[in-house]
C-alpha cells in the first residue's frame, strides 16, 4: 500500500552527502502541497527521503483515483522525465514530506555515468510493474473488506495518516462503501 525503496533511499542519501556535483538538493513539502500536476511538464524527479505523498489520477468525471502511496525511497517523475511527457498524474503530499530532487538532465547525465544508480532505477520500474499486477489481480478479486484488512495489515497507522476518501479513492470505492465496510469491519473486530 505505502511503497517504500531502502535501498534506492540508502544510495542516493550517500550520494546527496558525498558528491562534489550537486546533483541533488533537498526540498521540504506540507501536506496537500502539490509536487507534480497531471497534464504538466515535468522538470526534475523526486525521491522520498521522509513522509508520505499519494499519486493519482483525475478522471475526466471529476473523480480520482489513486494508483499508489509514496514513502521513504520512492521514486516518482523519472516516466515522464525519460519520456520527455508531460505528467499522466498528480503527486501530492499527504504528510510533511522531505524530498530528494535531481533535475532532468542531471538524472539522464547519472543514469548514464552511474550503473548502481542505474540499476537502482530499473529495480524501482520492475517493482512498480510487479506491484500494480498484483494490487490490480487482488483488487479485482477480493471484496472492499478484504482489501481493507489487507491494507491495515501491512499499514497499521492507515487511518491516523491516510484520509478516508484517499483510502476510498485507492480501492476505487465510493467513500459511502468504505464507511459502511468500516462500520460492518468495527461491529466484527472491534476496530472502531
Amino acid at each position: 500500500m505505502v511503497r517504500i525503496n531502502k535501498d534506492l533511499l540508502a544510495f542516493v542519501s550517500r550520494l546527496y552527502e558525498t558528491e562534489s556535483f550537486n546533483h541533488f538538493f533537498l526540498e521540504n513539502y506540507s501536506p496537500k502541497q502539490s509536487l507534480i500536476k497531471q497534464g504538466k511538464k515535468v522538470f526534475s524527479v523526486f525521491i522520498i527521503k521522509s513522509g508520505i505523498a499519494k499519486c493519482y489520477l483525475s478522471e475526466d468525471n471529476g473523480k480520482d483515483f489513486i494508483q499508489e502511496f509514496f514513502s521513504d525511497g520512492e521514486i516518482f517523475g523519472e516516466i515522464e522525465t525519460i519520456n520527455e511527457h508531460l505528467s499522466f498524474c498528480s503527486i501530492e503530499a499527504i504528510t510533511d514530506l522531505q524530498v530528494f530532487e535531481i533535475k532532468g538532465d542531471k538524472f539522464h547525465k547519472l543514469l548514464r555515468s552511474n550503473s548502481k544508480f542505474n540499476e537502482l532505477i530499473l529495480k524501482a520500474f520492475a517493482n512498480k510493474v510487479k506491484y500494480k499486477a498484483i494490487r490490480h489481480g487482488y483488487n479485482q478479486s477480493h471484496t472492499i473488506e478484504d482489501k481493507l484488512l489487507r491494507l491495515m495489515n501491512e499499514f497499521p497507522e492507515l487511518l491516523q495518516h491516510i484520509s478516508k476518501q484517499d483510502i476510498a479513492n485507492y480501492l476505487g470505492v465510493t467513500a459511502r462503501s468504505l464507511n459502511r465496510t468500516l462500520s460492518d469491519m468495527g461491529k466484527k473486530f472491534d476496530l472502531m
